[in-house]
């Protein structure tokens, strides 16, 4: 027999201590960044690939498998100045995931091209290989692979596509920083990765981005594109006529900050990934909800979002996800809904749909609607009680509705 549930007037999971006083708080301040900051402001060096960005650029390469960095003001310039940088334009298509934030597609729009949006995988809810395949035309320049919530795409089955019909890789990692596929750091499997250090993300400076790579004229390109034309590499030159140069530069204060969560990085990654591989084992049997997968089982994942999936064809009859999401709130255990609607449905996907491709998307249309309920990553740097707490509270509801 099951538990009373809180919504039906039971004792709620979370009742002698509410899961929020388990967080610690985000981003998490470190002592030594402050006076990092106070330095930088007293010195008026604030811009311009200051002390701190040249120590964090080839620091944070290194961390994620690469040879080089560029940093910028934000993941979606990043997307743009990579896709520019490789030459992608009027007349291209670039195959996108139906899951993911706006940038992954009007990045393509803002050089020219068209983004053609194609299906997930519906455990992992990652772009899938299949779908992949079936939209590559004779237009088709690019594929933008997105590392997206808390998984990670098929890396090595997307490069093989990719080689096979002479496409570029770029890699979208906003939601997989340190993460690792077969031993390889993400960012590294492309021709250019792409970071975002947006407020919520796994390494944050409120704002900020930036393309990793390992092609060192391709660096110089994404740096000119990026930074009015100026180039690390070859100082004073002028860059190719062909490049239309940005002014996106990144700024010493979000160096600075970065650089030392950088060295926080090892510690915090691991208690996700423990936590997160800690609820994952106690809610394996438990009917009706699963965690997202990732593309292999051994895949080292940063858990952006601790992401849950509904399995429809195990929830009683009258059972939906609202209901779910509701009796899990009465016990304390409050989730939502992510971004709430596939890419091309977005409130703020303003659009017209004579500029993009859309194939057909049922996955995404089933998670997003249907199917997926997350928290964010801070439930994951808790400790091993509010985890227990998180499945008992996940295993109470999902007894007495699915099964």
């Amino acid at each position: 027999m099951s538990e009373k549930l809180a919504i039906d007037g039971g004792v709620p999971v979370f009742w002698e201590r509410p899961l929020e006083s388990y967080l610690k708080s985000w981003p998490i301040p470190y002592p030594e960044t402050e006076q990092k900051l106070l330095e930088i402001y007293r010195s008026g060096k604030w811009s311009m690939c200051g002390k701190y960005e040249q120590l964090l650029g080839p620091a944070f390469a290194k961390y994620q498998g690469s040879r080089y960095s560029v940093w910028m003001a934000n993941g979606t310039v990043t997307l743009e100045c990579a896709l520019l940088a490789l030459g992608i334009g009027p007349g291209d298509e670039v195959i996108v995931p139906g899951i993911t934030w706006l940038a992954t597609a009007e990045a393509p729009l803002y050089v020219g091209a068209t983004p053609v949006i194609v299906d997930v995988d519906p455990d992992t809810m990652c772009i899938d290989p299949k779908r992949i395949e079936e939209a590559i035309t004779p237009r088709t320049k690019a594929i933008i692979p997105v590392h997206i919530y808390s998984s990670l795409a098929d890396m090595p089955e997307i490069v093989k596509i990719a080689d096979r019909h002479g496409l570029v890789v770029i890699e979208d990692c906003a939601h997989a920083h340190g993460c690792k596929q077969k031993g390889k750091g993400v960012g590294s499997f492309g021709k250019v990765g792409s970071f975002s250090f947006q407020l919520s993300k796994l390494m944050t400076a409120g704002e900020g981005g930036c393309c990793t790579t390992d092609d060192e004229e391709l660096c110089d390109r994404i740096h000119r594109l990026s930074h009015i034309g100026s180039s690390r590499q070859h100082p004073g030159t002028t860059p190719d006529p062909s490049l239309m140069c940005h002014q996106y530069r990144f700024t010493e204060f979000q160096a600075a900050i970065l650089y030392d969560q950088l060295a926080h990085q090892k510690e915090v990654f691991e208690k996700r990934k423990a936590n997160g591989a800690l609820l994952a084992e106690l809610i394996r049997d438990v009917p009706g909800i699963q965690m997202q997968k990732s593309a292999y089982d051994d895949d080292e994942r940063g858990y952006y979002f601790m992401t849950l999936l509904l399995k429809l064809d195990e929830l009683h009859e009258g059972v939906d996800r609202k209901k779910i999401h509701d009796a899990l709130a009465a016990e304390g255990f409050a989730s939502f809904y992510g971004w709430g609607a596939p890419l091309y449905k977005s409130v703020i996907w303003n659009i017209p749909k004579e500029k993009y491709i859309l194939r057909d998307t049922p996955n995404c249309e089933e998670i997003m609607y249907k199917r997926v309920l997350v928290k964010m990553h801070s439930v994951l740097l808790s400790d091993r009680e509010c985890i227990e707490k998180s499945a008992e509270a996940i295993r109470k509801v999902m007894t007495a509705y699915a099964g």
